[in-house]
């Protein structure tokens, strides 16, 4: 029998890429919605195949010419309106999905009956997010297939290099979680549209990267001074939403690390809302737009992350063998400033591997989040205003500062 268990999400993937296409360069016959029913219906015969035999699969592939032939004909004969098919396609699928019920995999028809139904439902949002990407968001999502479904299969995983820590299968595997992540934010950032609210926009920008979130609004403010306050919330939340990223990635990559960390780096994420939550209340009056955030799945982006995640992991081996303890803290703080994906990402495989304690490795990364704390505080010096500067210093000062109190943790 075939693994099922992946059916619902593996069609739905693969068929939204060719449905969003297909939706993209307007194409009624079927689009963002229809093929990935079409994929579920060829999914679900083969499937009843395995114990009815495989002459179903045939009177599907029979059945879909059909369907095919009948929506040329009625798009020939709509005059250049969209007939639309997903019900025709939706009957064929939850007839499949009522065999599927009687022959006793409950589990998988009834994941199959919700993918349909949410696929119906979200008729506006689906054709409303197809017709807001470009040619560019198109070609970095066709990227991010690259990466992750080609590239990724052929990299050897084994470990090379002098301190016997560049793995390329688990380096790039690495690569696709943290521009799936981002690509993941990019996506809501496009449904929800650059006018959504503070809040949206700071766990957004923290998702996608909170850097150029703060490069965004710091720049807002200095044109603006008068939404200086909204800019100081957006900035905190969004390194609190970085932060809850961070957590994301130490519990997919060393769940072990992650209990020794969900404590300290918890108190410093609830330091940070505490604060967002002290300016929102302050300046509850002010409205801000997103700013224009860049696609994250960029090849070259991709590439450019493996290539410094491999350093900073060469880096951190180096910093222990040769100059200890506080090699480690000092390659921490030097990587925290600008990304943080890379030195968790490294602390995490460093734990894994047991060349770091778990007690060690959350300091690092402790480390790192001040550090970034700090980088950001010297963006906002430069790009913003004076007193959004001052309030920016003393709000991180303040998390700084619990920083330091938890590294004395024991």
């Amino acid at each position: 029998m075939a693994d099922t268990s992946k059916l619902p999400r593996i069609s739905l993937a693969l068929r939204l890429i060719v449905g969003l296409e297909r939706e993209r360069v307007r194409k009624p016959l079927a689009g963002i919605r229809t093929f990935p029913i079409i994929t579920l219906f060829g999914s679900l015969c083969a499937l009843l195949g395995e114990r009815f035999g495989g002459w179903i699969v045939a009177v599907g592939l029979a059945v879909l010419a059909v369907y095919a032939v009948a929506g040329i004909v009625l798009e020939a004969q709509s005059n250049g309106t969209n007939p639309g098919l997903t019900t025709e396609a939706t009957m064929l699928v939850m007839f499949c999905v009522g065999a599927y019920l009687m022959v006793g995999y409950t589990a998988v028809a009834i994941a199959v009956g919700g993918v349909v139904a949410v696929l119906l439902h979200w008729k506006p949002e689906m054709h409303s997010f197809a017709g807001k990407i470009g040619d560019r968001d198109f070609k970095a999502i066709m990227q991010f297939v690259l990466i992750s479904l080609v590239v990724l299969p052929v990299l050897p995983d084994r470990y090379y290099g002098p301190f016997d820590v560049l793995n390329p299968f688990r380096i790039w595997l690495l690569v696709v979680l943290i521009v799936g992540i981002s690509l993941g934010g990019y996506v809501a950032y496009k449904l929800f549209g650059e006018k959504a609210g503070a809040l949206i926009g700071a766990i957004l920008g923290g998702i996608i990267s909170s850097t150029a979130t703060t490069v965004s609004y710091a720049r807002s403010a200095h044109s603006n001074p008068a939404a200086g306050g909204i800019a100081a919330f957006v900035i905190l939340a969004a390194s609190a939403a970085s932060l809850a990223r961070v957590f994301a990635l130490i519990g997919a990559t060393s769940p072990g690390l992650l209990n020794q960390a969900a404590g300290p780096l918890g108190i410093m994420f609830g330091v940070l809302v505490a604060l967002a939550v002290i300016i929102r209340i302050a300046d509850r009056e002010q409205q801000a737009h997103m700013p224009q955030l860049g696609n994250p799945s960029e090849l070259k982006t991709a590439v450019l992350f493996g290539l410094l995640f491999a350093v900073v992991l060469m880096a951190v081996a180096a910093g222990e063998v040769y100059f200890g303890r506080s090699g480690l803290f000092i390659v921490a703080a030097l990587s925290g400033m600008t990304d943080m994906d890379a030195i968790t990402l490294s602390v995490t495989q460093m734990v894994n591997l047991a060349s770091v304690q778990p007690e060690t490795g959350w300091r690092l990364i402790l480390v790192a989040v001040m550090a970034n704390l700090s980088f950001k505080w010297a963006v906002v010096a430069v790009l913003g205003n004076r007193k959004l500067t001052l309030r920016i210093g003393l709000l991180f000062a303040a998390a700084i500062a619990v920083g330091f109190l938890l590294l004395t943790l024991k």
